[in-house]
């Protein structure tokens, strides 16, 4: 199985009340944090695959591959009970899988 397609399944087994960072999901799976952003703008199924759940490791929302962007991402996290304040989300919400 490739890693996008690994990446994927990992992302459906966050919790709803969790987020992850690039750099969790790159140390686990072994590549550059870039790289995990580039297979993430590529999931054409952010609700099975819930890419919106990956920010900085600051916190910071960061982009979205999405027609709305940024607000589309918030919109997703506030729905699975993570705040966000002023376009970052508190390390209590980390999850390291």
């Amino acid at each position: 199985m490739k890693n996008n397609q690994l990446i994927y399944i990992f992302l459906s087994t966050i919790p709803k009340w969790k987020v992850v960072t690039y750099k969790i999901i790159a140390d686990k799976f072994g590549i550059h944090p870039r790289a995990v952003a580039r297979i993430l703008s590529q999931n054409h199924e952010p609700d099975i695959y819930p890419c919106y759940k990956v920010v900085h490791h600051d916190g910071k929302i960061g982009g979205y591959t999405h027609e709305l962007w940024i607000e589309e991402k918030i919109r997703r996290l506030e729905k699975d009970w993570i705040k966000v304040v002023n376009g970052k989300i508190s390390k209590e919400y980390f999850w390291l899988g």
